[in-house]
């Protein structure tokens, strides 16, 4: 098969070690692995047509969503799933799919107007994030109504969530297909970049995990997590993440990967209505 990952620049500019044994592990089973930054492509929109068997979605930049939806409306199979990835891409939708389908996320609400929130944070802190935000890009915390006051958000809606109470360090967890793992790491405007610490996976945790890819059908995808008094809170989620710290993620990643391609596993439409996988 011909697999072709949709995948954005790095910082700094050396390749993923996971994204190279992927590629590894795939060429060696006999498949053809190509790889391109679509900013660094000039494509014809008019004339785009599948040439790979499976499009992997692995950046989340403006020009590869509109670069996937090309690919999509021309009928190419991407992983994620297009509408899946569309979904995922904006907190706001992700929120009420979370919320509706009972899966423990802070209250959120969304505006362009902060002032709109000061009686909201008298009760608490809360947590200002852009709608379609990635890295802690953008993402600031409001005590007061003068906090509130001091953030510029531009005219793009921002999604506000309560802020929850934890143990002071993220949670990351990873999932593939039905396999979860999670690392723990303090929180820094870097710690993107940083590999976490191995920890176990309770079943609760599990559970809240795999309802949350069935709920907005992916496979490969990363939730941030809270470790609240009351248990697990997911307040954000990603798809085709890093998966920084988790111990020897390639082989499970390449498997899945075919396993899609071949049409062995499918997934939802965001909301629950099942859709086949490739063909």
């Amino acid at each position: 098969m011909k697999l072709h990952f949709v995948i954005n620049r790095r910082v700094p500019d050396r390749p993923s070690p996971v994204l190279v044994e992927v590629f590894d592990r795939l060429r060696r089973e006999g498949h053809q692995v190509e790889a391109a930054i679509p900013e660094e492509c000039l494509v014809r929109p008019d004339l785009i047509r599948p040439e790979a068997d499976l499009y992997v979605l692995k950046s989340h930049t403006e020009f590869a969503f509109s670069f996937a939806g090309a690919l999509h409306a021309a009928g190419a199979e991407l992983l994620n799933p297009y509408g899946s990835w569309v979904a995922t891409q904006d907190k706001i939708v992700v929120s009420r799919y979370l919320k509706e389908a009972g899966i423990p996320t802070p209250r959120s609400w969304i505006t362009s107007d902060l002032s709109l929130l000061a009686s909201l944070v008298e009760d608490g802190p809360l947590i200002v994030k852009p709608h379609r935000g990635h890295r802690g890009a953008g993402i600031h915390i409001a005590r007061t109504a003068e906090d509130l006051a001091a953030i510029e958000i531009g005219e793009s809606p921002v999604i506000v969530q309560e802020h929850v109470t934890g143990p002071g360090e993220d949670l990351k967890v990873y999932v593939v297909g039905d396999d979860v793992y999670a690392v723990r790491k303090p929180f820094s405007p870097t710690s993107f970049s940083v590999p976490g610490r191995p920890c176990p996976v309770g079943e609760e945790l599990a559970e809240i995990s795999r309802r949350c890819g069935q709920v907005l059908g992916l496979g490969l995808y990363g939730l941030d997590v809270i470790e609240s008094p009351d248990g697990p809170v997911v307040v954000d989620v990603n798809t085709f993440p890093g998966y920084k710290g988790v111990p020897d993620p390639a082989p499970a990643i390449a498997s899945y990967i075919l396993a899609f391609a071949r049409g062995e596993v499918s997934l939802a439409s965001p909301g629950g209505a099942a859709v086949p996988a490739a063909a």
